[in-house]
């Protein structure tokens, strides 16, 4: 099954079962190496540098996030 189907699948459920089933994900990312982890930075890295590259997301400069960030905090 595709991801992007499961995702459309489990945004439909209600906040309940959404909630269970991010928990559930999460705590399944307790079980990996430190291998798998390395191996999915890496992965979501070249996805990020790759959407990037076809314009899908925008760079930020740091002086505007730490902006944005402290103004959240007040």
């Amino acid at each position: 099954m595709e991801t992007a189907i499961i995702i459309s699948q489990a945004l439909s459920l209600p906040a309940q079962q959404r909630a269970e089933l991010a928990a559930q994900l999460l705590s399944s990312l307790d079980a990996l190496t430190e291998t798998e982890i390395e191996a999915l930075w890496l992965q979501e890295a070249a996805n990020r540098a790759s959407q990037m590259d076809q314009g899908l997301s925008k760079r930020i400069p740091a002086e505007e996030v730490r902006h944005q960030a402290n103004a959240l905090l007040k």
